[in-house]
C-alpha cells in the first residue's frame, strides 16, 4: 500500500527513529511501511494518524487494492 508516511515525517524533520520512537515500534519497522513492504495493524495506523494530526486515508493511498 502507497503511503505519505515519507513525506509527513520530513515535514517535521524527524528521523525514522524519532518516527519509531513516538510510534512505540522498531526503526525497521518504520522502515517497511515507507517502503510498502509492510502494511501496519489497524492500531498502528490509527497511532500514525493521531502522530500527524490527519485521518488515516491522508496517509495511506488504497487505490492499487484490487477487490475480485
Amino acid at each position: 500500500m502507497r503511503n505519505r508516511l515519507p513525506e509527513l515525517r520530513r515535514e517535521r524533520t524527524w528521523s525514522q527513529q524519532q518516527l519509531a520512537d513516538v510510534l512505540g515500534v522498531s526503526r525497521q519497522t518504520v522502515i517497511s511501511i515507507e517502503r510498502g513492504r509492510f502494511d501496519p495493524s489497524l492500531p498502528l495506523a490509527f497511532r500514525l494518524a493521531r502522530v500527524f494530526e490527519c485521518p488515516i486515508e491522508a496517509i495511506f493511498d488504497d487505490t492499487d487494492f484490487v477487490q475480485e
